[in-house]
Formats: C-alpha cells, sequence, structure tokens
C-alpha cells in the first residue's frame, strides 16, 4: 500500500512562502515609510508657504513705506518752518508733494485725471452726478477728486460730472408749456 498523501505542504515550501510573506512586510513597510515622509514633506512645503505668504501681507507695503518716510520727515520739517514764514511752508509742502508723486511712481501708483470732454469710462470713473450740457451725453463735464491705480488694479475711481443730452432743446427750462402730459 502506499502512504496516505497529507494535505501540508512540504518544509521546504513552507520556508519559501515565509520568505515570501516577510519580503512583501518588508515591502509594504518600505512603501509605508516613503508615504509617511512624502506626507510629512508635503505638509512641511504647506507650512513653509503659508509662513511665506504671511510674511509677504504683512510686509507687502514696506517699500511704500520706505518711499513715505521722507514725506513724513518733509511735512514736520514744513511745519516746524511755519511759524513765522508762509512763503517756507508753501514750499515745504511742494517739496513733500514732489516727494510723494515719487513714491508714488516708485510704487506703480498712478493717477486717474480725465480732462473734460473725455469719454466716461465706467471702469475708471464713477459718475457722481450728470448735469444738462451741449457736450457730447456720456463725456466728463468736470472732475470732482482724482483716482488711483495700483499698476492695472483701481484703487479707487476718478468722481466726475458726466454730461447727459439736454431735455429741453430751445425751450424754456423753468417752463411748463412743452412738458409732455400723456
Amino acid at each position: 500500500m502506499s502512504e496516505p498523501q497529507s494535505d501540508t505542504p512540504a518544509p521546504a515550501e513552507e520556508k519559501s512562502l515565509d520568505k515570501l510573506l516577510a519580503e512583501a512586510q518588508a515591502r509594504i513597510d518600505e512603501q509605508k515609510d516613503a508615504w509617511m515622509r512624502a506626507m510629512a514633506e508635503a505638509e512641511n512645503a504647506r507650512k513653509r508657504a503659508r509662513a511665506d505668504v504671511e510674511a509677504a501681507h504683512k510686509f507687502a507695503v514696506e517699500r511704500m513705506a520706505e518711499s513715505l518716510l521722507p514725506v513724513m520727515d518733509s511735512l514736520e520739517a514744513s511745519l516746524a518752518a511755519a511759524e513765522g514764514a508762509p512763503q517756507a511752508l508753501r514750499d515745504g509742502v511742494e517739496i513733500t508733494l514732489k516727494q510723494l508723486k515719487t513714491a508714488f511712481q516708485k510704487a506703480s501708483l498712478a493717477e486717474i485725471a480725465p480732462a473734460a470732454g473725455q469719454r466716461f469710462d465706467p471702469n475708471m470713473h464713477q459718475a457722481m452726478a450728470a448735469v444738462e450740457s451741449a457736450a457730447e451725453p456720456n463725456t466728463i463735464v468736470a472732475l470732482m477728486l482724482k483716482g488711483y491705480r495700483l499698476h492695472d488694479r483701481v484703487l479707487r475711481p476718478a468722481l466726475v460730472t458726466v454730461a447727459k443730452a439736454l431735455e429741453n432743446k430751445g425751450g424754456n427750462p423753468n417752463s411748463d408749456s412743452n412738458v409732455n402730459t400723456n
């Protein structure tokens, strides 16, 4: 008779399966370690980027502030010199204005100052009033307050008065005789 076949693997097969399992577990551990390191590095990069953005926000106006320091000095000197000399005050204020304009130029801060007759642009101008005028409708009649832009972004639109068409051409503006009552 022959010996019965057993369901247990031979010891050589058992070792090779244990060895394969150990190798697979080692690879899993290596991959898990690499993944954990990558996650930690990504988190560190996020933290560094967040800190850089916070610092950029905090010190964004540093160049502008440095440009304005001489303006502050000039204003203080003008006030100190104004005690008995109105011309000295005027001269000091003019110098200060020049310094401020220079600081604005360095910071790419430009005026928006449309001339009378220029076409109204709602992206750059804010109409504060519309007045009847012989000028073409939707053109600027008067500048009330200059606007400013930083590079291409409008910080404050120019406040303007805009022309509108004459409603009562040739008629008496104080008379109701040509009012349409329909």
